[in-house]
């Protein structure tokens, strides 16, 4: 199996606000390789585009492979590593306290992507001098901050914003 670094990080402006995230894959062939990924979405959470990062770094992987994954949010990588996705999954999508778990979209399809790779969790403090942890804050913000921004349809489907007073 080919060995992939995976960096990941999702911002917000505003939570909800637009959002985006960025990835940064490093491929440790013959001759090392990068790869960047972002994308922006104009009403989002913070939660989503951290999910929406690892994501947009699965989706990209052409066959299965060894995968080091590092993310500074807790939320990924504890409902990953300590298997918490899959017993919501087991459970309806409801947590063990039986409140729906937050976000069921993102995290079935993480858990499919999931089963194709064998990776590994990390948890990596955001903000503290990780050069591609940083690099993947610049990415995500600077797609939070673009022009056009796609809509996140599950999100703006259960959460829409008022347009105001009708006349």
């Amino acid at each position: 199996m080919k060995q992939v670094t995976i960096y990941t990080d999702g911002a917000c402006i505003g939570n909800p606000g637009p959002g985006g995230y960025g990835t940064v894959l490093l491929y440790n062939t013959a001759t090392p390789a990068r790869r960047e990924l972002s994308g922006g979405y104009r009403r989002t959470t913070n939660n989503r585009m951290e999910i929406m990062a690892v994501l947009a770094g699965l989706r990209s992987l052409k066959e299965p492979c060894r995968v080091t994954l590092y993310s500074d949010s807790r939320y990924v990588v504890d409902a990953m590593s300590k298997g918490w996705a899959k017993s919501w999954r087991a459970k309806g999508w409801r947590k063990g306290d039986k409140t729906p778990a937050l976000n069921p979209d993102l995290w079935a399809e993480m858990l499919e992507l999931s089963e194709r790779h064998e990776i590994e969790y990390r948890w990596v403090r955001g903000h503290a001098g990780n050069l591609e942890n940083e690099r993947c804050d610049e990415l995500a913000v600077t797609a939070a901050r673009g022009a056009d921004l796609a809509r996140d349809e599950v999100y703006e489907r259960g959460h829409p914003v008022s347009s105001g007073p009708r006349r």
